[in-house]
């Protein structure tokens, strides 16, 4: 793709989430997610391949549907309540039609079907803006709506949960695996969105650097699934010896940074007296958890048939920036001791 074309639609796509995180009326937060679909639509498809046209009708259609929904919803607000404003959505009817059209724009459960296939049929560069910076956007209005009717949240959180962690269990391909564990992730934000905002605000930022680091991972080791990871010894030993310790981040396992935002949000549903929900969300945790212990035991502990001139490829200078993996591999790792500061800071 022509460089300049290429830096018009990165701007195009920091344009549009910088609205949408910037509006307080209804009309402009809409206008900066239309501006945000449009400018990865072309980075989707610049591959010319069946798939990858595919994914990104898919994902046009969807992103299309999400976006009349959330006009239709805003105006109804306006027409019941004569409020633009995004903060004083009040009518029951409006602020469901808002929550669903959100969740269908960042594929939350139940509305998540179009995100796996989508996700495998892009590569892992635009794969990872899908998959970080597109829930931003989306996620910012989600935050500023106050349900009338609180269960509808919850009902989306735990099924997120539950069909990341079922959904996750019998793929192959590293990409619809990242996004059953998108969806599975998104679910824990959603659940606790309205007891504790900054809380869901530390989760996505965690969840952020994760899935960051693990799908750099992939990117450096040309992996898109399970069978090439164990290929990976032999062009990063290093990275390959780190990456189980991201993938259980992600999977949430102490003493690693992703184990911190499900332990605080736990804590905070059994003070909400949720008790059963936390129960139940803790149990998805360790589906999520299985898929990830076999992308480790695929990286690890399994060896790729190979000759002996096939073992070891030529050690060439690689040509990929690998300062920004280096640094969200060592943030996935080790911030779980932050955790005191953290929640001073952030959580009231």
């Amino acid at each position: 793709m022509n460089p300049y074309i290429l830096a018009i639609l990165l701007f195009s796509l920091g344009l549009g989430t910088t609205i949408t995180l910037t509006s307080s009326h209804w009309l402009f937060a809409w206008m900066g997610l239309e501006i945000n679909t449009l400018a990865i639509l072309p980075l989707m498809a610049q591959q010319h391949h069946p798939r990858a046209v595919e994914a990104t009708m898919k994902y046009f259609l969807t992103q299309a549907t999400g976006a009349a929904t959330l006009l239709f919803a805003s105006t109804t607000n306006a027409w019941l309540t004569g409020q633009w404003d995004i903060l004083q959505m009040s009518h029951p009817l409006a602020t469901t039609m808002a929550i669903l059209a959100l969740s269908l724009k960042i594929g939350l459960a139940p509305l998540h079907t179009w995100l796996p296939e989508v996700l495998q049929g892009l590569d892992l560069t635009t794969g990872l803006i899908l998959s970080t910076w597109q829930k931003l956007a989306p996620f910012a209005l989600l935050l500023q709506i106050q349900p009338t009717n609180p269960s509808i949240l919850v009902m989306l959180g735990v099924t997120s949960t539950l069909v990341g962690g079922w959904g996750g269990l019998n793929q192959t391909q590293l990409r619809k695996i990242l996004a059953y564990s998108s969806t599975a992730h998104l679910g824990w934000m959603i659940l606790i969105l309205q007891y504790s905002p900054s809380l869901a605000l530390l989760t996505l930022i965690t969840y952020l650097i994760m899935t960051s680091s693990t799908f750099l991972v992939f990117k450096l080791n040309k992996s898109t699934n399970i069978n090439m990871l164990a290929t990976s010894w032999a062009k990063a030993p290093a990275l390959t010896t780190l990456t189980p310790l991201v993938l259980l981040s992600l999977g949430g396992l102490p003493p690693l940074t992703g184990f911190m935002p499900k332990w605080l949000i736990l804590q905070e549903l059994t003070k909400q007296e949720l008790a059963p929900i936390a129960t139940l969300t803790a149990l998805t945790a360790l589906l999520s958890l299985y898929f990830y212990l076999r992308l480790t035991y695929a990286m690890t502990l399994t060896m790729s048939p190979n000759n002996v001139t096939g073992t070891t490829p030529w050690r060439l200078p690689s040509l990929q920036l690998t300062l920004p993996l280096a640094i969200l591999t060592t943030a996935t790792i080790s911030l779980l001791p932050l955790t005191p500061t953290i929640s001073a800071l952030l959580i009231p």
